[in-house]
């Protein structure tokens, strides 16, 4: 993910937990197609790409803006341009945008991203009467929340198919998260959040989240993760999948039923399935169901099932990269297992921010050196 995401600070670990979800990721010989990927255009540090309910796709540069596609180019004037008001460097920046379910009749869409001062900020946005351009000026705060460091901010927003909106937080940054923060119900940091923006104001707090009727924090919805740059929904399989960055031993992914309620993935207590603070009880902690070690790469970006129709032999197939290898992996998820994992070597590219998805299902790679990619169908015979 972004450059800040490569490096933490010193660790503690001992035996793993025996976790028995959790599958190895070696990689058996590719029988599918071979991956082709078309650049598109140059994005001053694209960290994510979506599209809206009506197909007309976006991309969040880190800076603070939202350029938009209209009519097979990019257009010259941002959606919204918030670079007054975005810290931009490192973890820092424009992370997240996702659009209400009902965008098309309210016009409501909601971006994540750290403030002047480096503090999370969560604001929804009207789109103007130009479909193109939002309205700057309908700026309404939603969330926000104090960061300690400058790093681990999480920053990925979606709604899910419950018509909630999640959002990913990090752990306050720093390294081993020293103020406890995943493991406090209490705070919103290291968590994953569930906010019901269309009652209240801001939002109300859903009552089947975990703590809405006390024990922590209402808008909690899961706990115990470090760094969860991106996750993704999907919607067919009912499946909640979490790429959580790891710390200085092991990156992990973690897939379960996106109607479960009050999960614990472990951080800080575990990182994947290794003993990070000791004395440490596998007991209430949900484990991954794909790890990888630190060399094998050092910051696991999450993808999406694939969903599209270009490549038929993905369907069904969840993929990731890392920010510091050059692979591309996937898996199904069966049963509570990852299974038949497959690896294809990416071209010469720059290192993957973030991964984007079509309202047609089909997927594109957001690079560090601004280009983004469409992943297309192999030439006749790959």
């Amino acid at each position: 993910m972004l450059t800040g995401l490569l490096c933490a600070l010193a660790f503690v670990t001992s035996a793993p937990a025996q976790f028995t979800t959790v599958q190895p990721t070696t990689m058996p010989s590719a029988d599918l197609p071979r991956i082709r990927f078309e650049p598109l255009f140059t994005l001053e540090h694209p960290t994510y790409a979506i599209a809206d309910p009506m197909g007309r796709f976006f991309f969040v540069e880190q800076a603070g803006r939202i350029r938009v596609l209209a009519g097979g180019r990019l257009l010259p004037t941002p959606f919204l341009d918030l670079t007054r008001q975005v810290s931009y460097g490192g973890e820092r920046g424009l992370l997240g945008l996702a659009f209400h379910p009902a965008y098309a009749r309210n016009g409501f869409f909601y971006v994540n991203y750290t403030d002047k001062k480096g503090d999370t900020r969560v604001e929804r946005y009207h789109v103007s009467r130009d479909p193109d351009v939002a309205d700057p000026a309908s700026r309404t705060l939603v969330l926000a929340v104090d960061q300690p460091y400058s790093n681990h901010n999480g920053g990925c927003l979606r709604f899910g198919p419950d018509g909630m909106l999640y959002i990913g937080m990090g752990d306050g940054g720093s390294g081993g998260d020293p103020h406890g923060n995943g493991q406090n119900r209490q705070a919103l940091l290291g968590k994953l959040l569930r906010l019901d923006v269309d009652h209240g104001q801001p939002y109300s707090i859903p009552a089947d989240n975990p703590y809405a009727h006390g024990g922590g924090r209402g808008e909690i919805w899961a706990i115990g993760l470090r760094n969860p740059w991106r996750f993704s929904f999907d919607p067919p399989s009912r499946l909640l999948v979490i790429a959580d960055v790891g710390q200085n031993k092991w990156e992990e992914i973690d897939a379960v039923d996106a109607r479960r309620a009050g999960l614990n993935y472990g951080w800080n207590r575990y990182e994947g399935t290794h003993c990070y603070l000791t004395p440490c009880d596998p007991a209430g902690v949900t484990g991954p169901l794909i790890e990888y070690s630190h060399s094998d790469g050092c910051s696991v970006c999450g993808g999406y099932v694939y969903r599209g129709h270009a490549i038929s032999a993905w369907s069904g197939r969840y993929l990731y990269v890392d920010y510091c290898r050059d692979w591309l992996r996937s898996c199904h998820f069966e049963n509570g297992r990852a299974v038949d994992a497959r690896e294809w070597r990416l071209p010469h590219m720059g290192a993957v921010l973030s991964f984007g998805q079509g309202s047609d299902g089909e997927l594109y790679l957001c690079c560090n050196d601004g280009n983004v990619y469409r992943f297309v169908p192999p030439a006749s015979g790959g």
